[in-house]
């Protein structure tokens, strides 16, 4: 089952609201997107822990829904 671009961005957005959030269909089969986080709330973590944060915000959907995450943090300058 896919999952719409719109619901990925909608989650991450309740996770981390101050987050900017551009993403991308990289197949336009629904199941394999790109994201780039842009998040204050990332400041003074690592790679890793932000990378968790946003995907602790898509609740359990890698692997089911949503198929192929690849993903891009960053603290805004």
């Amino acid at each position: 089952m896919a999952m719409p671009a719109t619901e990925i961005e909608a989650l991450i957005q309740a996770a981390l609201p101050d987050a900017t959030i551009e993403i991308t269909d990289l197949a336009g089969d629904g199941d394999h997107y790109a994201a780039r986080v842009s998040s204050p709330s990332f400041a003074g973590k690592n790679r890793v822990q932000q990378h968790k944060m946003v995907f602790e915000a898509l609740g359990g959907r890698m692997g089911g829904e949503l198929h192929a995450l690849q993903l891009t943090t960053v603290v805004p300058n």
